[in-house]
Formats: structure tokens, sequence, C-alpha cells
């Protein structure tokens, strides 16, 4: 049976894979920082599934019992401060997590178990201020972000420890992918919710930086695929995973408020403190060596997308509704 440590086991990507790895038969165990209130709420259904193993990106001997423990044939590393716009403000805690904490999880690894195959979550965000149009793996990086700048630290210390230490230590530069398990701070599922919320009379307006942003936008579900294709392969190398097509931030208004009967326009409110101090105006992947040498495929269209994140949300907050209309009559 082969065994996979995932960082970042209970956010939107790590959810998604570890239900993949299980359904293919895995041992899966999670690393867990400790919180004094963990959030299972994307890995309810399959918690008691994952084995849980104590850790933290931030110190490397936690990581070492964390390899030694699981002995994994496959490591995940998605673990990370995520989230772009807290990067300005926190660009320390940026660099030690989403960057250094890479490295640890790597020397880990190496020490304990370098025959594993090891996967590093990087990031389109690495483009930044791209360079052509689209981006591939050639494409020379312009991060734009301290998130952008640590994902790139990443990025190259584990082509470092691949080149270095002849480890199978591959990378997916992925592009904004989303589902109904992204965090709602995220610009696509802030617009669900919101479209949820305003539907059902729970909200006004909502307020919002550039909408003539340029994303390429795919489903997290499809993208984990790609992840565990890539560890499947006789030699470790680098893959660009997207859909090859951008939207605006305005077409995911449309697509949303539209799916739910309203108009966008009625509801949005321009914020300029919403503006990051550094835009990233246009993000497009160019996909077509994963295609090739992985065969992966896309399954969910950006609609397909946006509508199963809308439903997702307006059924949430209809059974709250539900749920506190019961609690009035009792």
């Amino acid at each position: 049976m082969k065994q996979a440590l995932i960082t970042g086991v209970t956010g939107q990507d790590g959810s998604y894979l570890a239900e993949l790895l299980l359904e293919k038969g895995y041992k899966v165990f999670g690393l867990r920082r400790r919180t004094s209130t963990p959030n299972y709420e994307n890995i309810e259904h399959i918690k008691d599934e994952i084995e849980w193993v104590s850790g933290d990106l931030t110190d490397l001997g936690s990581l070492i019992e964390a390899v030694r423990y699981s002995n994994p044939t496959e490591i995940y590393n998605l673990a990370a401060q995520s989230f772009v716009a807290a990067s300005w403000p926190q660009p320390m805690t940026t660099g030690q997590i989403t960057a250094l904490g890479v490295t640890n999880m790597l020397e880990a690894v190496r020490l304990i178990k370098p025959d594993a195959r090891f996967y590093q979550a990087s990031s389109s965000e690495m483009f930044g201020k791209v360079v052509e149009v689209p981006q591939s793996e050639s494409t020379p990086f312009y991060p734009r972000s301290p998130y952008g700048v640590a994902k790139l630290y990443g990025h190259w210390i584990t082509v470092n420890y691949r080149e270095s230490f002849d480890m199978y230590a591959c990378s997916g530069i992925l592009f904004n992918h989303e589902s109904p398990r992204r965090g709602v701070e995220f610009v696509t599922r802030k617009v669900t919710d919101a479209v949820a919320r305003i539907k059902l009379g729970l909200q006004s307006e909502l307020r919002m930086g550039n909408l003539d942003s340029l994303r390429d936008w795919g489903f997290a579900g499809d993208y984990v695929k790609a992840m565990w294709l890539m560890l499947q392969q006789p030699v470790p190398d680098d893959y660009v995973i997207s859909t090859g097509e951008m939207h605006t931030v305005r077409e995911l208004l449309e697509a949303a408020f539209g799916y739910a009967g309203l108009d966008y326009q009625d509801y949005v409110v321009i914020d300029p403190k919403l503006v990051r101090p550094a835009e990233v105006d246009l993000l497009l992947g160019d996909c077509s060596k994963a295609k090739e040498r992985l065969g992966w495929e896309l399954e969910v269209s950006f609609r397909q997308l946006i509508h199963m994140m809308v439903d997702s949300d307006l059924e949430k907050y209809r059974f709250a509704q539900r749920q506190f209309a019961v609690a009035r009559s009792v």
C-alpha cells in the first residue's frame, strides 16, 4: 500500500487530494499544526480515514518526526500562507511558512526518506508582471507580492534539491483553482458567497476592487489529479496546470449573479481599498506540456465551476435559515 503525507490537508486542495488518494487505496497521513480550534470543515466526511501527525512547517524537528512516523512514498506540500492580500501586512510570516517552510520539508525528506516522491505547490503568482502570454514552464518569473516572491523561493529550492541531491522533487505551477471549499477571502468564493446572501436577503451589497483583472480559473478537483499524475512519472519535472482560458473579475460577477437571476451592477460597489498595492493584471497558463506528458484533462468548465459554487453557498444559507426557523418554532 502506498502511503502519502499531505501538508495543508484541511485546505481546499488538501481535502480534494486526500479524497483522491483514499479512493486510490492510499494510507493518508495529514500534518496537523497545533491550533486552539482546529478547522475540519473541508474534510469532516473523511476526517476519521486520515491518520493525523503533529507538525509545523516552521519547525524542522517536527517535520523530521512526521516523515519518520508516516514513512511516506509520496509527500504533497500544500501548506502555506496562501492569501496574496495578507502577504503585504504579513511579509515575514509569509516568508517563514511559504518559502522557508519548503526548505524544512525538503530537508526532512532528504534526511529521513530520500527515496520518497515530493510535490511542491507552486503558483502562477510567481509570473506576476507577466513578460509573455500565455505563461509556460519556460516563462521568466516576475512576482508582484510577498506571496509570489515566497512561492518563487519554494519553487527554486525544490529544483535545487532535485538537482543537488537527486531527489524525486517536482512542482506544479498551478493557476487559480477554485471550488465550494475555497476560503471566503478569495475573490471567487467572496463573490459566490455574497450572491447567495444577497439572493436570500442577508446582504445588500458587495464591495470589490479591480474588476478588469484577468485570471485563468479552474476547478480544484481537476487540479489535484494533476498533482498525483506528476508523482507517477518516471522522471520528476515541473508542470503548468491551468485551463488556458482567461476571464475578468467582471465576467465572474456576471456569471455568478446572472445564475441567481440578479444583475451584478445593482449590488457591486468599487472600493479603492481593495485594490492591491502591486496588481497582477493578467494570468493565462499554457498547460500543453501537462496534457501531452501526463495525459491530464479538464472536466469542469468556468461556468460549471461558478454555478457549482453558487449552488453550494445557496444551500448552505438556506439550510441555516431552515435551522433558525426550526429553533424559533420550538
